[in-house]
């Protein structure tokens, strides 16, 4: 999905639904690497496609490995290189690695370069944003240099970018490395030690110096190695120490990768504070990721959590006569059903970061200790986590490795900095729950990890909302039906083919080319626009009729082809499901907008007949029309809709198809309504 700059959550009234979680980042990142140093051929199943996964392929495409990407399922082939990549270049034409921002790919591929091309020689620079350039790595490439590696700092020591010369490494039986930085120094190196072990024909010990953070990461590491063949023999005396024995990496053939237990956090996290039930399945009872404990954690807050193998479910038991977050135009207070907790967060650093936002919503503080790794992460989360927890009315104190967060009795509205990190923006889309409208700067940075989080978590919204979408092709009279029908139900009301005739508008007036996607996506984002029953207003202004000439409507037809346009105004409109319901009518709303809506409508009408309701329309509001021309062109857009590649115009699975040619607009909308009531009884049990 592409994002606009910013989008703008509106307050969220709950949310309800499943959630099948995006392949793990740790996994998935270990799993292509060590398939690269594999003997074999390994074919990854549902690999996650990320930033951070993208910079590990083309790196390891960089280095000479032929991996294939044709695979239609997310499943990657990766033919191995029996740990001696093809490519590391010379001295003088050193092979180029970029990295991006991923800490990960870096600190473990570091010590595989290292590895590899200790007896086949070669030069390889590796560098990243420059974020990456501020992320220390002097522990690790200590370490190495300890056991002969040859590396130079390109830039400020300690610090990538990074100049490797291939050299043979001395014959050592141990490595050393501090595990109180980051946990990922260590996996680098048990990755690698393997090949090292095999160099030096006998087996290679690492010890970590000081308390090694992140244990279940290295957990998920040492299982990683264990599929593909090798043993890792784990000492705690005299100190903490991981041993390996000279073995060939060798691929078991074919590897599935784990849901991301990080990323359920955000859902889990949801259906606690947005009364749920929120199911992420990918992740359960039988998860390799530590990060699970994060289930847990939210436990201790007052959450309730379910358990399957490869499912978590999280919701909160609200006293009966507690009322909803908003319920129909009364707003009420902020909820505060939580419970703050002290937590030592050592073995979930990057999961505590949803406990921050948590803790916005309980009744007493939260803390958070042992985190001082936020502060060498995408940015200082530590510094990041309390300047945006302000912003949104809370008190917080931070320290080296803790941050307390005193919660406020209300959020303020507030536009989240990101810092270009994917967890400050996935963790603060959960402050939207407080009765507060939350706009989210750069959100495109959750690609990193979870490229379609903001539309997932917008899907799940508005499944909490009943939905009535009615869909069909341009003038077959949804606009009016749908209208009349919210009024009968009570229900809010969307059209959604105004939400891109407004954007066309818009951006006419502010004289944007209808080609600038970006700057339109922009404009999707932050027109200012209400519905007023059939009168829709643009920054307080009636234009009503405006949106509906000709040229517009071609124009917004133009608008609707760009994904970035369609990415903002698909999050608008899933911000318009609220209580007590809503009825949207447009193209997609049951096929891509509303896909679990209660029902769905498909409403058409021959061409000619909806030729002669447009021109009806036009005349009576005082333009000149042909109806020939008003036919033809209908028939052309009909096909141009149904043949564009982005949610071409068609019903729905399951949708209710009324043809509306010889009906009047009156029988139309009782036969709407008295599906809708049907569908109600039958799903609910009850007459809405």
């Amino acid at each position: 999905m592409i994002y606009p700059k910013t989008i703008l959550l509106s307050p969220r009234q709950g949310i309800t639904g499943e959630v099948v979680l995006p392949g793990s980042k740790s996994i998935s990142n270990r799993v292509l690497l060590l398939a690269a140093l594999a003997k074999g051929t390994t074919r990854i199943k549902r690999l996650l496609r990320s930033d951070d996964t993208e910079v590990m392929i083309r790196a390891l495409k960089g280095l000479g490995m032929n991996i294939e990407e044709n695979d239609p399922d997310q499943t990657l082939t990766v033919h191995g290189s029996a740990g001696v990549f093809a490519n590391t270049g010379s001295q003088t034409n050193p092979v180029k690695l970029f990295v991006g921002n991923s800490g990960l790919t870096i600190r473990t591929l570091l010590p595989a370069l290292v590895a590899s091309m200790a007896k086949t020689g070669g030069c390889a620079e590796i560098s990243g944003v420059a974020r990456m350039h501020e992320r220390p790595i002097k522990d690790l490439v200590e370490g190495l240099r300890a056991i002969g590696a040859k590396i130079e700092y390109l830039g400020k020591p300690g610090f990538p970018p990074l100049r490797i010369e291939g050299v043979p490494l001395l014959p050592k039986t141990e490595i050393s490395v501090r595990g109180d930085t980051s946990s990922q120094y260590l996996t680098g190196l048990l990755q690698a030690a393997p090949i090292i072990a095999k160099h030096w024909g006998q087996a290679v010990k690492i010890e970590v110096e000081g308390e090694l953070i992140s244990q279940p990461y290295i957990e998920i590491t040492c299982a990683v190695l264990q599929k593909l063949g090798v043993k890792v023999k784990r000492e705690t005396s005299p100190k903490l120490a991981y041993q390996i024995e000279p073995t060939d990496i060798s691929s078991p053939g074919e590897l599935a990768v784990e849901g991301d237990a990080s990323s359920a956090s955000y859902f889990l996290a949801a259906g606690a504070i947005g009364h749920g039930p929120v199911r992420v399945v990918g992740v359960g009872q039988e998860s390799i990721q530590g990060d699970i404990q994060f289930a847990h954690a939210l436990e201790k807050m007052g959450a309730c959590i379910e358990w399957g193998p490869d499912w978590i479910e999280s919701s909160w038991d609200k006293p009966a006569s507690a009322p909803h977050a908003m319920d129909g135009d009364m707003v009420h207070a902020m909820p505060h059903h939580l419970k703050g907790v002290d937590l030592d967060c050592n073995a979930i650093p990057d999961a505590a970061m949803t406990l921050a936002v948590c803790a916005l919503f309980a009744s007493n503080p939260t803390t958070l200790r042992n985190i001082g790794s936020w502060r060498v992460k995408e940015t200082d989360r530590i510094a990041a986590v309390a300047a945006e927890c302000g912003q949104l009315g809370a008190r917080v104190e931070t320290g080296d490795d803790w941050i307390r967060i005193h919660p406020p009795e209300s959020l303020k509205p507030a536009a989240i900095q990101t810092y270009d990190d994917h967890r400050m923006a996935m963790s603060f889309s959960l402050a939207a729950f407080g009765n507060a409208a939350i706009r989210i700067d750069d959100p495109g940075c959750v690609a990193k990890t979870y490229p379609e989080y903001f539309e997932v978590l917008s899907s799940l919204c508005a499944q909490a909302v009943p939905v009535l979408a009615i869909d069909g092709p341009t003038a077959s009279g949804k606009g009016t039906v749908a209208s009349l029908v919210a009024a009968e139900l009570g229900f809010g009301y969307l059209d959604s083919g105004a939400l891109y005739r407004l954007t066309a508008l818009a951006a006419r007036q502010a004289a944007v080319s209808a080609e600038d996607e970006q700057a339109l996506a922009s404009i999707a984002t932050e027109v200012d626009l209400e519905f007023l029953g059939q009168t829709i207003l643009l920054d307080g202004v009636n234009v009503s009729a405006a949106i509906r000439q000709e040229e517009i409507g071609l124009a917004a037809s133009r608008v609707a082809v760009h994904p970035a346009v369609r990415g903002a105004l698909l999050l608008r409109q899933r911000d318009f499901a609220r209580l007590p319901g809503l009825v949207a009518d447009g193209r997609d709303m049951g096929t891509v907008v509303f896909p679990q809506a209660r029902l769905k409508v498909f409403l058409t009408a021959t061409p000619r007949a909806r030729a002669e309701r447009r021109y009806k329309q036009l005349i009576d509001n005082g333009f000149s029309a042909n109806l020939d021309g008003l036919s033809a062109d209908l028939e052309a857009r009909d096909a141009r809709d149904a043949s564009r590649a982005v949610a071409p115009l068609k019903p729905a699975s399951g949708a209710v198809v009324i043809d509306s040619t010889i009906l009047s607009i009156d029988e139309v909308v009782q036969a709407v309504v008295n599906a809708w009531h049907q569908v109600s009884v039958k799903q609910t049990g009850q007459l809405t």
